[in-house]
Parts: C-alpha cells; structure tokens; sequence
C-alpha cells in the first residue's frame, strides 16, 4: 500500500510566541499575559466557579472579567494577573538571573507548576 502524503504549503515555523510572529510590539508581555490568563482559566474551571463569583474573587467587574478570558489581555496589567493567582491560593515565584548568551536581551519565561 502506498503513502499518500500531501505536501505541506511554504510555510515558517513559529517562535513558539504568536504575538512576535504577528510582529506586535511588547510580544513577551503579551505572551506572558496569555500564559498567566489560561492559568486563571484553568483554576476558574477547576473549582467551577460561575464568572461572577470568580470576578467578585479577583475584585473585578465580571463583563470585565469576560472580556479577560476572550482574550482582551489589555485590560490589565502582569502585576494585577499575578495578584488575581494569589486570591487563587496560587504562590507565584520570579527569578532573576543572567541570560545564557551575552550581549543578547533577556528574556521573560512563564513555566506553570507541575
């Protein structure tokens, strides 16, 4: 029996950062944002909160709360995402240290606790 594989059309392999891809300013923001906002999601599901209970949680308007998880990630900022883990019994923990490759820029990494 023969293999049947379509080609794949020209294409680029991503960053691994959308909104780099995309070319927007302050893509690791971005990406952070997003990362810490699926977390949000993620501990709003798993204690099957209704949005207006987990905004009253957070200290947020629910609409706002929604606009939040659809994505509308300029609504607030690292700091209020991170604060909003905390009233989620989350622990957040940040460490800094120096970049692998001098002379290039650091970086900012979210990695999601096992």
């Amino acid at each position: 029996m023969m293999s049947t594989r379509k080609k794949l059309p020209a294409h680029t392999k991503g960053s691994g950062n959308i909104f780099a891809d995309l070319g927007l300013p302050n893509a690791e923001e971005h990406q952070l944002k997003a990362a810490l906002v699926v977390q949000l999601k993620r501990l709003i599901a798993e204690r099957e909160l209704s949005q207006v209970a987990a905004a009253k949680l957070v200290e947020m308007k629910q609409p706002d709360l929604s606009k939040l998880l659809r994505g509308q990630l300029k609504l607030v900022s690292v700091e209020k995402l991170l604060r909003m883990l905390t009233a989620f019994d989350q622990d957040v923990e940040i460490t800094v240290k120096p970049h692998r490759k001098r002379g290039e820029a650091g970086r900012i990494t979210f990695i999601p606790a096992a």
